[in-house]
C-alpha cells in the first residue's frame, strides 16, 4: 500500500517548527467524520451474522445490491504496533491484517530511529517504518487500528491521523495514556467494564474548545476494582472515523482483552521480530 498524499510522509530531517507545521496541515486534511464502505456492526462479529442481517430486497437496484455485498463482507482490519532495538537505533513496525477474527497476513519493516522522542512528535520517529510495513501488505485494509494518538494530539495529527491521511486509509488510534485534552468525567477512580468517557478539547489543543477529541475507554475490569483495576484506553479517530465510531469499533475489537486484538497481535508480532534480531 503505497502514500496517496506522499507530501505528508514524514520527513525526520525539517525543523520542529516545519513538523508541526505539516501536522496542521494534516490536521485541515483529515476527515473526523465516518467515511467508510464497510459495515460497522459487521467488525467484531462473523460473517453468518452479517450475512443474516443483510437481505436481499426486490426493489433494490444493481448498484445498492453490489453496495450491501461489500459491506456484508467482514472488512479487512490491520493493527500497527512498534517495537525498539534493544540499543534504541531501530524502529519495528508489525502489522497483522485480520478479517473475521482470522490473522491474514504479517509483515513488519525495520526502520533507523532518525530523531529522538519528542512528546507531540512521535510520527516523525515512527512513521517512516509504519508507512514501510504498509508497503508490505499484499492485502487492502479498510480500517488501521495504530498504537498511539489520533485526533487526542495538541495539533489534531498523532501517529493515527499522519498515517491514515498519507495512506487515505480509515484509520483510528487506540493510546495508553493521555496525551492532551480534559476528560468531561474523573478518571482517578477505577471504571465499570464498557464505560466510555468524552475527552475534550483544551487549550492545549487546536480544536475548538470543548469539542470531543476522542473517548476514554473502560475496556476490560477486573470484579474487584477496589483490589486491583484496568486503567482505560483512550481512543480517538485518525482519519475518516468520529470519534463515536472510532470507540465503538475499538470496544467491539477487544474481544475480552483490555487492547483492541488486531494491536494486541501486532504487539506480540513486533516483539517476535525483535526477539530474532
Amino acid at each position: 500500500m503505497d502514500p496517496v498524499h506522499p507530501e505528508f510522509v514524514p520527513d525526520p530531517s525539517l525543523s520542529r517548527a516545519e513538523m508541526e507545521q505539516v501536522q496542521r496541515d494534516i490536521a485541515d486534511a483529515a476527515v473526523f467524520e465516518d467515511d467508510f464502505s464497510f459495515d460497522p456492526t459487521n467488525v467484531g462479529t462473523d460473517a453468518t451474522e452479517a450475512s443474516e442481517r443483510s437481505q436481499t430486497t426486490l426493489d433494490e437496484t444493481t448498484e445498492e445490491r453490489e453496495q450491501r455485498e461489500r459491506e456484508r463482507d467482514p472488512p479487512m482490519v490491520v493493527g500497527v504496533d512498534q517495537a525498539f532495538t534493544s540499543d534504541g537505533e531501530q524502529a519495528i513496525s508489525a502489522i497483522v491484517a485480520v478479517q473475521d477474527g482470522d490473522v491474514v497476513e504479517r509483515v513488519h519493516a525495520v526502520e533507523p530511529c532518525q530523531i529522538p522522542y519528542i512528546p507531540g512528535l512521535l510520527s516523525f520517529r515512527e512513521g517512516g517504518a509504519i508507512l514501510s510495513a504498509f508497503e508490505e501488505l499484499s492485502v487492502e485494509p479498510d480500517l488501521a487500528i495504530v498504537d498511539g494518538s489520533g485526533r487526542i494530539h495538541f495539533r489534531q495529527a498523532g501517529l493515527a491521523t499522519h498515517v491514515g491521511v498519507t495512506l487515505d486509509l480509515p484509520a483510528i488510534g487506540v493510546a495508553k495514556n493521555l496525551l492532551c485534552g480534559r476528560a468531561e468525567e474523573p478518571l482517578d477512580e477505577p471504571l465499570p467494564e464498557g464505560v466510555r468517557v468524552p475527552i475534550k478539547a483544551d487549550e492545549d489543543v487546536t480544536a475548538p474548545e470543548g469539542t470531543v477529541i476522542g473517548y476514554a475507554l473502560q475496556s476490560k475490569q477486573y470484579d474487584n476494582p477496589s483490589r486491583r483495576y484496568v486503567n482505560p484506553l483512550y481512543v480517538s479517530p485518525g482519519h475518516r472515523v468520529s470519534a463515536k465510531t472510532a470507540t465503538e469499533l475499538v470496544w467491539r475489537l477487544c474481544a475480552g482483552y483490555k487492547l483492541p486484538e488486531p494491536t494486541r497481535l501486532a504487539d506480540a508480532y513486533a516483539d517476535e521480530v525483535k526477539s530474532e534480531r
